[in-house]
């Protein structure tokens, strides 16, 4: 009572409201003596130490011997010294103020405990927190910042010095970032403009320089840092450097672009599917081969619809089969279909493609080897030309020896049996068989005059011909003869057909001797066509002669330019006009091509090199 009495005293207030303030305090009260008795405890203290007998006790026991060092400094009245206390008998901390109530004797003094038990463990969370927060803010791999809007660093990782090759932070803090930081100064104002309207920026590839001035590439991300009033005041981000994956992936474009490149140019089809069939790659000479563009295959079309019927499945197993190459290869000729329908011969060279031991693609070369038999029918065709001018210049020379010889006794034979013809009566028996002499001693005659022509050497002279106009003039000496009375003629003549180089009498008798074979194929009745038309290239005049007649077995097709070979009964052919027409059109620099069906006809295309110039 004594001491709320000198509190009451001291402060001018009731013991009643002095006993209402000291008791509703949320801190711990203590009076005490100079010897450390505690003389009053409001019922905090009671509630902060835990305890009922606090009154008596000593403040030392309770506070720790610590405290007189505060009591020492209180020298006058008033006097207050506050410190933290740790009291680990109760596992609190305390922020206590002492003062001096009475400087008189006894000195008392007055203790106010604040528990911040509470504060300091949240605090030291706090502190805990903020070391973490540093340790991964200096420890992770990527830069990290802040920056103000104005252009400034506040502050960065290590990672980000390192990655711009500054030494120390205060370096970097220097930098004006629109013009030291960005290669171009322009993107710092797209960077704000977008995190003005979004708040942020994500995965933004921007360039920046170094502070040896070298550039890197980063991926930048950033978001808006605002006050109070949501005002942007800066920005805090993270920027990554993919200069080196940038790189790798140019490295990377540029090498499929050169094996796109490869593929695409490569002459040959090239067609690569997955396991299901489903096309991937479909290069432009697969294109050219199939007709299809790659844009109407390529994830649209099954690898099956290119190939015959059961073709494709039976390419799979040759794959998977070691007899073909070795497993997962296979080589060989085979069909394709284009988008029309026509089957094109092609050679594939295929091949499985493999993935930690898996199929996971097929891949296949596509060669059209149209190109390679044409080429090897035009081989077989000139080998049988050359066969074919080895036997005429083999024969000629024969001929030329034979003829020659045969042709003075031939002459003898006529002029002596003309002269007994003539001694002869048209009564006389014996006429007949003098005439039946010189009947066949003439046609002898002609077969002796065709083999001189056959053997003739030099080349006769030659000048521009025109084509129609031979064939006129040749239909004009023939179409008087009886054979030809029952023959439809139809003529299909360019009139803008250029002229040849060559000897128009020869040519002449080519287009005859051609004509009048196809009469006697007629047997006297049909039509025989005859077209005039140039090559493509308009580098060819091609001269054609289709009759309607029994046509040519294809077994002896090849024959039939040989000397002397006919199929005519004998006495009515010598075998010599289509090897001469053979001979005159090859001299003229051309070449003459058969086509035939039994039963139905046959066309002779003869095929002359156009004049130059026309």
């Amino acid at each position: 009572m004594r001491v709320v009495e000198n509190m009451v005293c001291h402060m001018g207030l009731s013991e009643g409201d002095l006993r209402v303030i000291v008791e509703m305090s949320n801190d711990a009260i203590l009076v005490f003596s100079e010897e450390g008795k505690v003389e009053y405890a409001n019922r905090t203290a009671f509630e902060f130490f835990g305890r009922e007998g606090l009154l008596g006790s000593s403040v030392f026991e309770l506070l720790g011997d610590g405290v007189r060092e505060a009591f020492s400094a209180l020298r006058g009245k008033g006097d207050k010294v506050c410190q933290e206390l740790c009291l680990e008998g109760i596992g609190k901390v305390a922020y206590a103020c002492f003062f001096l109530m009475d400087d008189g004797k006894p000195r008392r003094f007055c203790a106010y405990l604040t528990d911040v038990t509470s504060r300091r463990e949240f605090e030291e969370r706090l502190r805990a927190s903020e070391r973490r927060y540093r340790e991964l803010f200096e420890k992770v791999q990527e830069g990290v910042f802040i920056s103000t809007v104005e252009g400034r660093f506040l502050d960065c990782n290590q990672a980000f010095l390192e990655m711009l090759g500054y030494e120390t932070k205060e370096e970097l803090l220097e930098i004006f970032i629109p013009t030291d930081l960005y290669v171009n100064p322009e993107d710092r104002k797209f960077l704000q403009r977008q995190i003005q309207q979004e708040g942020y920026i994500k995965d933004w590839e921007v360039e920046f320089k170094r502070k040896d001035g070298s550039r890197i590439t980063v991926l930048h991300t950033a978001h808006a840092v605002r006050d109070e009033s949501g005002r942007i005041v800066g920005y805090e981000g993270m920027s990554v450097d993919i200069t080196q994956r940038k790189r790798l992936e140019e490295e990377l474009k540029a090498s499929n672009e050169f094996l796109k490149g490869i593929i695409e140019s490569s002459p040959y089809g090239i067609i690569a599917t997955d396991m299901k069939g489903n096309i991937l790659i479909f290069n432009r000479a697969a294109e050219e081969l199939l007709g299809y563009r790659a844009e109407e295959v390529i994830g649209k079309m099954h690898i099956s619809e290119l190939y015959p019927p059961g073709m494709a499945k039976e390419v799979m197993k040759k794959l998977r089969s070691e007899d073909y190459g070795g497993k997962g290869r296979f080589s060989g000729e085979l069909k394709v279909l284009n988008r029309y329908g026509e089957e094109i011969p092609i050679h594939l060279s295929a091949a499985l493609v493999y993935r930690d031991g898996k199929e996971v693609a097929s891949l296949g070369i596509f060669t059209d080897l149209r190109p390679r038999l044409e080429m090897e029918k035009r081989l077989q065709e000139t080998q049988l030309q050359l066969l074919q001018s080895e036997k005429l210049r083999s024969l000629g020379e024969m001929a030329a020896g034979v003829a020659h010889e045969i042709n003075n006794p031939l002459g003898g034979i006529l002029l002596y049996a003309s002269l007994l013809l003539e001694e002869l009566s048209p009564e006389d028996q014996k006429r007949k068989d003098v005439e039946r002499i010189v009947s066949e001693a003439t046609r002898c005659k002609e077969i002796v005059k065709s083999l001189l022509e056959f053997a003739r050497q030099s080349s006769p002279d030659k000048e521009l011909v025109n084509v129609n106009s031979a064939i006129n003039e040749g239909l004009l000496f023939l179409e008087n003869q009886a054979t030809f009375h029952n023959i439809r003629i139809v003529k299909e003549l360019d009139p803008g057909l250029p002229p040849v180089y060559g000897n128009v009498g020869q040519l002449k008798q080519v287009f005859m001797n051609i004509m009048l074979n196809a009469v006697d194929a007629m047997h006297g009745e049909g039509t025989l066509t005859i077209r005039t038309s140039l090559s493509q290239d308009v580098r060819e005049v091609i001269i054609s002669f289709t009759d309607t007649g029994v046509g040519i077995p294809k077994e002896i097709l090849p024959r039939i330019f040989d000397p002397f070979f006919t199929t005519k009964e004998v006495g009515k052919g010598t075998g010599l006009g289509l090897s001469v027409s053979y001979g005159i059109v090859k001299e003229h620099g051309g070449r003459i091509e058969v086509e035939s069906e039994v039963g139905k006809g046959s066309t002779f295309r003869v095929i002359l090199p156009a004049a130059e110039g026309y």
